[in-house]
Order: structure tokens, then sequence, then C-alpha cells
């Protein structure tokens, strides 16, 4: 059960470092308060599902939740912190406009490739 507690752990640090309450980051994350603190304690392991809306919603890797790699930095969380403050719309703008540069990038990739 170390791996699940590990997990939790984590979890519980980026929600920290979000500065969201456990009931707000189960709100984005679309599951229970209880279920939250229970995965946060490791005495319930975490589905696919619940990861993958995770790692969606916070820009964290999954390799970071699940093993501890590649962990974030600061300046990911505050990015996500000023994502979350935004409206609907500028965050469909901030999406679109991160889309187009990737697609751009990986354009590039691809020709110098």
């Amino acid at each position: 059960m170390k791996n699940t507690l590990d997990i939790g752990n984590r979890i519980r640090k980026i929600r920290e470092n979000m500065n969201l309450t456990r009931n707000s980051f189960s709100e984005i994350i679309d599951i229970s308060e209880t279920f939250l603190s229970q995965i946060e304690r490791g005495e319930k392991c975490i589905s696919l599902n619940t990861l993958l809306r995770i790692c969606q919603k916070t820009g964290i890797s999954a390799d970071y939740i699940l093993f501890g790699n590649n962990s974030f930095s600061i300046s990911q969380i505050n990015i996500i912190k000023i994502l979350n403050q935004l409206p609907p719309e500028a965050n469909n703008i901030v999406y679109n406009t991160a889309c187009f540069l990737n697609n751009i990038y990986d354009k590039n990739k691809i020709s110098k490739d």
C-alpha cells in the first residue's frame, strides 16, 4: 500500500500548491470530497479516469503522480492557478492558442526530421 500512499501524498501536494481545498479540488476533478480524502490518505486507489482528469486539470504528468518522476515546478503551478481563475471564454482562447503553437512546433519538428 506504500505506492497508494505515495500517490495520495503527491496529489495532496499538488492540491495544496494550487491553494485549493479538498472540496474545490474534488469539484474540479469530478469526484467526491470524501473519495479525494481517502485517496490522499492512501486508503483508496485512484482510477485511470480520475488520474486523467487530474492530469488534464492541473497540467501535472501522470509520471509524477504515479511514480514521483519529473517533479512539477512552481512556475507550472502558478500558470495553472492563473488559468483556473480565468473565465471559460478566456480559457478557450488560451487553449486554442496553445494548440496552434503546438501544431506549429510539430510541423517544424517534422520538416527538420
